[in-house]
């Protein structure tokens, strides 16, 4: 007798249906789209319609709401005020890799960490938008591999997102295989450890690394709680999501907190405008404060 494949219930089937029906009103994705430039920077234009949908499906699926008037009542509950930041945290791309845009790193290696450390006065570097942590984690390894012999103690690589469960998992430093493409399979060996219990091949960032790295929640549009310069930061791919006066504000700022001589990296599908800022353009992505 032939096997009897019993499928899911017919009310979870019911409940899959009904939400494949729910419409996302223009009206409640202006709202939304507003409200996230309001609380971090970030533009929601249209043409993101289906990307908000998809994202906050699962929101209105994990709370059990019916459509998304409902959800937009549930985030401006006084009672829920955890939510607004799961909404905006949904929203948020999280898209990096280790030693992306590799020019950056070896413009950094070669041309500005040799003047910094004869300087001898420490290093203070700013990875702003960090992510799942693979760009700080990159900044470390260059600096032990160009420096094995620099002091720690006068080294502080400092890395924030605005995303709490996405610097929960960049603390933890466990990627999968396929992740760590951008890194040789000797820097692999040297700085990564297999987490033996993983169901797919996994590995860890050593402590080594992880000790070079401080990792921080900021929302970039807030006030900044550190204290001194930095003399390098990395905001890369991330004002592309910011209309122009919300990138022109945030360079300004990035500049004010910037040693004079510091640089600053963005993406190198980012540019900044010379007649927005007192940067000296330096090469593609790559800009200084004089």
């Amino acid at each position: 007798m032939s096997p009897t494949f019993v499928g899911p219930p017919a009310s979870d089937l019911n409940i899959v249906e009904s939400y494949s029906r729910v419409v996302l009103k223009k009206k409640t994705f202006n709202e939304i789209s507003q409200i996230v430039y309001q609380s971090c920077g970030i533009r929601l234009v249209p043409g993101k319609e289906e990307l908000v949908r998809s994202r906050l499906m699962k929101r209105l699926r994990a709370l059990g709401l019916p459509n998304f008037d409902a959800y937009m009542q549930h985030v401006h509950d006084k009672k829920n005020r955890q939510e607004l930041k799961v909404m905006i945290e949904s929203l948020t791309t999280n898209k990096t890799s280790f030693f992306r845009e590799y020019p950056h790193f070896e413009y950094v290696c070669a041309n500005i960490l040799p003047a910094l450390i004869d300087r001898g006065t420490g290093i203070r570097i700013w990875s702003a938008g960090c992510s799942s942590g693979e760009e700080p984690y990159s900044i470390a390894i260059l600096l032990n591999e160009a420096w094995p012999n620099l002091n720690r103690s006068e080294l502080r690589i400092l890395a924030t997102d605005i995303s709490t469960q996405i610097l929960e998992k960049a603390r933890k430093g466990e990627y999968e295989k396929e992740f760590l493409q951008g890194v040789s399979e000797k820097l692999q060996e040297k700085y990564f450890s297999p987490v033996p219990s993983a169901p797919v091949p996994t590995y860890r960032v050593k402590d080594s690394i992880k000790k070079m790295v401080r990792f921080a929640n900021l929302n970039l549009m807030a006030p900044w709680p550190m204290k001194g310069c930095f003399d390098l930061i990395f905001c890369r791919n991330v004002m592309i999501y910011f209309d122009h006066p919300t990138q022109k504000e945030l360079v300004r700022r990035f500049y004010e907190i910037l040693t004079p001589g510091g640089y600053l990296m963005v993406g190198h599908s980012e540019s900044l405008i010379a007649s927005d800022c007192d940067f000296k353009y330096v090469q593609p992505a790559t800009y200084l404060r004089e």
